[in-house]
């Protein structure tokens, strides 16, 4: 992989750099599996994250796991407290129990995504994060790699700057404006399918997908130009001459 060949590398966060999707979803499960008893739906399954939720801004994927089950329940508002039983609530539920598995477990980058994350910085090229979690900062401070990432466009982002979340392809050509790089000069790199197809409706010079599940198949359907199964894979030796730094 010629990593000199691109000017920056946009990176979703779940699943790509963390293992937050894991926690993610234990998270959707412990949620939607009495709901969906409750209103005696078809259970919940590992499967339904990957279809419905994964990559996804939180409401929509509360919004799209109901509608494949016939549910419909009132939107509500964001303000809606966690027992409410509305999208929005629902949602919030979810964010509230990733937040309390975080704080209890902690998180740690992958490591053939640091070794990745170390070989760009030191090769000086731009990264951002591009994640439809509005818990990003959080989980970049956890996970003790803040420093990689000056421009981090998260849901509460995107949502104060009236961006569609995944799969629109907007969330990454805004992190690729905010780095002054061309969409054609960066690469998206996604554990989602919904993420890849955001990459894949932009201009971009590159989309890699990550399969920690999802499936290889279903990534390159999605648009994925290049699918591994951990970023590891993707470090390699630098071009003689490279001033590799301290780092």
């Amino acid at each position: 992989m010629d990593w000199t060949a691109y000017r920056a590398v946009l990176f979703d966060l779940d699943g790509v750099i963390t293992p937050t999707a894991e926690v993610h979803m234990r998270a959707w499960a412990d949620l939607f599996e009495p709901v969906l008893e409750e209103h005696g739906a078809e259970p919940y399954t590992d499967q339904d994250y990957f279809d419905h939720v994964d990559g996804k801004p939180r409401y929509d994927g509360v919004r799209d796991l109901l509608a494949s089950r016939g549910i419909e329940l009132p939107e509500g508002s964001p303000d809606d407290g966690a027992d409410a039983e509305t999208v929005c609530g629902l949602g919030n539920r979810k964010d509230q129990a990733f937040m309390q598995a975080l704080e209890e477990g902690g998180v740690s980058p992958y490591p053939g995504s640091l070794a990745l994350m170390e070989q760009l910085r030191d090769a000086g090229t731009a990264m951002a994060i591009v994640s439809s979690s509005r818990n990003a900062p959080r989980v970049l401070q956890t996970a003790g790699v803040t420093e990689f990432f000056p421009v981090v466009v998260h849901g509460g982002v995107a949502e104060e700057r009236g961006l569609p979340g995944k799969p629109a392809p907007d969330t990454y050509e805004e992190a690729a404006r905010l780095l002054g790089v061309a969409d054609a000069d960066a690469v998206v790199v996604e554990d989602a399918t919904s993420g890849v197809a955001a990459g894949a409706a932009g201009d971009f010079a590159l989309v890699i997908g990550v399969d920690r599940g999802t499936g290889a198949d279903a990534l390159l359907a999605a648009g994925a130009d290049v699918v591994v199964t951990d970023l590891g894979e993707l470090v390699g030796p630098l071009p003689q001459g490279t001033d590799r730094g301290e780092g």
